[in-house]
């Protein structure tokens, strides 16, 4: 496994991260993978240490704590060298976000507990609205808490490529998480990760695999547990990433399955404004494969542009994103 450094905060993570929103476990509505079993989901942890991914991200929102609890047992003797990113604004999906000083410091302190940990690495505003980004409250209360030794460095988790260029250029983030995958390159043809490169920034590419479906495993048959989030897509939007995942995955020679996921995770690490990228892992087999993708590197510059040319020609998004 390869290391990047995250941008200028120090820290070196992961090409590969742990993407721990699912074993957070079944959440109120149509906002989680579903249920989890708590056995396998430890099991992926140690698998995914073990393979040398060593950055995590989470949040208190990802099963109201849960994972954060998980992550907290799975580093118990194995805190030294991992990297634990986690987020502030959503306690759980059941209630608004407050973005308030007080409503950090207690989100931090939740965290620390829940992570049994001394400190937290990284600490991202979760899909702060613009407002918030403008105002300097939450910049301050982020900023004492990193000469508390709290927080190592903080960032923004942002909703959008132009919420996150607002926390870069307004909010002057250190470190960006948001959506990049071959099914959306709005982080690169917004101007996001030239962005990234100018002002040195740490960029973190959140759903690599876009929900699974970049595995090319997911036909019109599938069906979706409880509590997925994938059920509250529309029809039109299941099917539209079905068949753009089968037309990318041919297009860069990867067959269904294994081969795509690591065609998708190196696509991402194709470009070097990309700190790490983080697929969601839910089992140790999983934890495996993906850390193979640091291995092979990025994917053939050919790969890459076959990618982009049918970006350039479809649309993928046919609904608003979700929240994650």
């Amino acid at each position: 496994m390869r290391d990047r450094k995250l941008g200028s905060t120090g820290l070196v993570v992961s090409e590969i991260g742990f993407g721990a929103w699912g074993i957070g476990g079944r959440s109120i509505g149509e906002t989680s993978y579903g249920d989890t079993d708590d056995r396998v989901s430890l099991a992926a942890l140690a698998r995914a240490l073990d393979c040398g991914i060593t950055f995590i991200d989470t949040s208190p929102a990802y099963g109201a704590g849960h994972s954060e609890e998980l992550i907290g047992r799975a580093l118990a003797g194995r805190r030294h060298g991992a990297v634990v990113a986690t987020k502030a604004g959503y306690e759980d999906w059941a209630r608004p976000a407050d973005f308030s000083p007080a409503a950090i410091r207690r989100s931090v302190e939740a965290s620390l507990r829940r992570l049994r940990t001394g400190h937290i690495d990284v600490l991202q505003l979760h899909n702060p609205p613009s407002e918030v980004l403008a105002r300097p409250e939450a910049r301050l209360v982020l900023s004492d808490l990193v000469s508390e030794g709290k927080i190592r460095s903080w960032g923004v988790s942002a909703k959008s490529p132009q919420m996150a260029l607002e926390a870069l250029c307004v909010a002057e983030a250190p470190l960006i998480q948001a959506n990049f995958n071959m099914m959306d390159v709005r982080a690169l043809t917004s101007g996001l990760l030239d962005e990234v490169t100018t002002r040195e920034a740490g960029f973190i590419a959140r759903t690599p695999l876009c929900f699974g479906f970049l595995s090319g495993t997911i036909g019109r048959t599938a069906i979706f547990p409880p509590g997925d989030h994938r059920l509250g897509w529309s029809r039109v939007q299941l099917d539209n990433w079905i068949d753009g995942a089968a037309d990318l995955l041919q297009a860069v020679g990867a067959a269904p399955g294994e081969e795509g996921v690591l065609a998708a995770l190196r696509f991402c690490l194709s470009f070097p404004a990309v700190t790490s990228t983080i697929p969601g892992i839910l089992r140790p087999g999983e934890a495996e494969a993906n850390a193979r993708a640091g291995a092979l590197g990025p994917l053939p510059a050919a790969s890459v542009e076959a990618v982009l040319e049918i970006n350039r020609r479809r649309e993928f998004f046919v609904a608003p994103a979700r929240a994650s």
